[in-house]
């Protein structure tokens, strides 16, 4: 098994004839967003991928093997919900409310100008419809925005992460500010937990919503009035 420990993003510096003569390896997101996983390229050679911890592999990277030689990654089609506006009776606001409304619950979104792109999740596809927007069950690459989600965590565990580093960091600073109050950083984190805790429930409420319509929201020859 060739190993591969090396990433070049988007090929940068390297001469398009050499990107486009390399062998190509096709990935799904599931795959792309780990740093530890093995792989068979075009040519038929195994391959070993050991990449820094938190490397999420795009569509268009190059990844160099031990030997030197060069391996293009394609974003292979998956499957997803593209979700658009109604254009009768909506805008393309309406794309923005909903990127509001899935970055809540820590979905991976694919943004663009005309669309937004989840993984499928009939809850969610559900709560878009009653939103007035049209989602639809595709074939396609899938690349959603990094951020959290470029640290391969799944689902939201990179901005967990996240959210845990910085609650134990600030518990350190009181314990530094007040040694004799060792009490308050425990009691700041429960707090900022019970915080959380608000948060999801105000997210059941949405998905509760969506399920509570049984009728196709996605068409747009007629708009939908909610009692």
């Amino acid at each position: 098994m060739l190993q591969v420990s090396k990433l070049i993003a988007q090929g940068k510096g390297l001469a398009p004839v050499l990107v486009k003569r390399a062998a190509t390896l096709e990935l799904d997101w599931d795959t792309r967003q780990k740093s530890r996983f093995a792989a068979t390229d075009s040519t038929g050679r195994e391959l070993g991928i050991f990449l820094p911890r938190g490397t999420a592999v795009r569509g268009g990277d190059v990844l160099v093997a031990e030997d030197g030689a060069l391996v293009r990654v394609i974003a292979a089609p998956q499957a997803v919900l593209r979700i658009t506006h109604c254009t009768h009776h909506g805008t393309a606001f309406d794309l923005t409310r909903a990127a509001y409304h899935l970055g809540n619950r820590h979905v991976p979104i694919e943004l663009t100008p005309t669309h937004l792109q989840i993984e499928p999740d009939h809850v969610l596809a559900d709560m878009l419809r009653a939103m007035h927007l049209i989602v639809n069950a595709i074939d396609a690459p899938f690349e959603p925005e990094g951020g959290a989600y470029a640290a391969g965590g799944h689902h939201g565990h990179g901005h967990h992460g996240h959210d845990h580093g910085h609650a134990h960091g600030h518990d350190h600073d009181h314990d530094r500010a007040a040694p004799s109050h060792d009490a308050a950083g425990p009691a700041h984190g429960d707090g900022h937990d019970h915080g959380h805790r608000h948060a999801s429930h105000d997210h059941d409420h949405g998905d509760a919503h969506a399920h509570g319509h049984d009728h196709d929201h996605a068409k747009c020859d007629h708009p939908h009035h909610h009692p």
